[in-house]
Order: structure tokens, then C-alpha cells, then sequence
């Protein structure tokens, strides 16, 4: 039996950041498993070596214990281009940051988004991703950051 010290570190909250690849931009929201919610922040329209500069500095402000990518599929669950770019960028966030990065399904989030109303769809889509990650935790405890 786990003294409650003990159990109190083994569901310590972890937060995350997620993001929403895309070529032109990335969308960006925060969540964590003490609520298992997402909220959006905000859109990176910046390309190249500027993204990653953006992002590290997200990654200071909010000191996340994992990050979420979505990955896009087809309809049908086939692979195309932008899965592999998707790819890509998850593993090059986890080259420089150093950080546990999950991939989740994305599938539409953007679609969702717009229904939503949401202002800045590729934020909001982020959160629907991490959301969908956050969701399918057992318990917050289970979380593998």
C-alpha cells in the first residue's frame, strides 16, 4: 500500500501542450490531467526555424510534461503527405525538446472546429486533439509523459 505521499506523487498532475501541424501554421493549446481538459491559446504562423523558436518559448512559459501532435489521415485511415510531415514534426519536437511526444488522430478536428464557431480554428483544433488524448487516459496517474 502506497503511503499517501507516495500516492499523492503517482497521480501528480501533468500538463501538455498540443498542437495542430500544419504547412503555414500550427495551432496551439494547453491542458493538463487534473481537469482532462484542453483550452486553445493561440496560432503560430511562422514557418521554418521561427516555429521552433515559438514553440521553445511556449515550452518555458508553460513547462509542459508532454506535448500531442495531431496526424491527419484520410477518411479511410490511409496514410498521404501531410501524415508524414505531421510525423516529422512530432519527432522533431521530441529531438529538441526533449520531451514525450504523443500522436493522436486528427481527423476532421478542424472541421469540428469551424461547426463550433470557433475564431481561430487551428487553435481550437489543438484542443479538440488533446482533448481527444486527455480523454482516453485511464486515469490522470496513467499518463505516460
Amino acid at each position: 500500500m502506497l503511503e499517501p505521499g507516495a500516492r499523492a506523487a503517482a497521480r501528480r498532475t501533468l500538463s501538455f501542450l498540443s498542437f495542430d501541424f500544419g504547412t503555414r501554421r500550427v495551432g496551439v493549446a494547453s491542458g493538463n490531467t487534473l481537469l482532462r481538459s484542453a483550452t486553445p491559446m493561440k496560432t503560430l504562423a511562422v514557418e521554418g526555424d521561427a516555429r521552433f523558436v515559438a514553440i521553445e518559448a511556449l515550452i518555458r512559459e508553460w513547462q509542459p510534461d508532454a506535448l500531442v501532435v495531431g496526424v491527419p489521415f484520410h477518411p479511410d485511415g490511409a496514410e498521404h503527405e501531410n501524415t508524414r510531415r505531421a510525423r516529422r514534426f512530432a519527432r522533431q519536437l521530441h529531438g529538441r525538446f526533449r520531451l514525450p511526444v504523443h500522436e493522436v488522430d486528427e481527423r476532421y478536428t478542424t472541421t469540428e472546429a469551424l461547426a463550433d464557431g470557433a475564431k481561430d480554428a487551428d487553435a481550437a483544433a489543438a484542443a479538440i486533439i488533446l482533448n481527444q488524448y486527455l480523454q482516453a487516459l485511464p486515469e490522470a496517474h496513467d499518463a505516460a509523459a
